[in-house]
């Protein structure tokens, strides 16, 4: 697979699975379990954007686990970078003014630190910066934080299993 394979198809996946945490009843974690209100099934968009920031890093981290020493890291970094560029053409396509793109560009950046850091620590750690990121609460219980938690590790395996398989190569 090329770096560039690689990245639009994290970006289907990405927007697979958290089209699945926003969807009402779709979810392993629903949203109104979290305490996040809900318009006509949809979050207010603060928490949309958390909420897809949360899925692209947990593909990511598992895209990067996969390919730890197998992979030239200018490979995966193309990739990753791929998979980033085909989620922010598609937010463009989809009504993100793209003057609002360097604002979420640096968002993303800050949560990766965060969530990578946090996930270093223990699950739990990971599940209480997400939750705190979705609903703008540091108390929101350790059941709720490690359901969320458990989603990106759902996310994260699965994925690092599946391209265990995959050769990444020069495009």
């Amino acid at each position: 697979m090329t770096p560039e394979e690689l990245g639009d198809n994290l970006a289907r996946l990405v927007w697979e699975s958290f089209s699945d945490f926003i969807a009402e009843g779709g979810a392993e974690v629903p949203l109104a379990k979290l305490g996040i209100a809900l318009d006509d099934g949809v979050p207010d968009p603060h928490t949309t954007e958390e909420a897809l920031i949360f899925h692209m890093w947990a593909h990511t981290r598992g895209a990067q686990l996969a390919f730890v020493r197998r992979a030239p890291d200018s490979l995966v970094k193309a990739g990753l970078d791929a998979l980033h560029s085909a989620i922010f053409d598609d937010m463009v396509q989809h009504g993100t003014p793209e003057s609002h793109l360097p604002i979420f560009e640096q968002r993303v950046s800050t949560r990766y630190a965060e969530y990578n850091q946090a996930a270093n620590i223990a699950d739990e750690t990971l599940g209480r910066a997400i939750v705190r990121h979705l609903t703008g609460r540091s108390d929101s219980g350790t059941e709720v934080t490690q359901a969320v938690a458990e989603r990106a590790i759902a996310v994260a395996d699965p994925l690092r299993d599946f391209l265990e398989e995959v050769e990444l190569v020069e495009g």
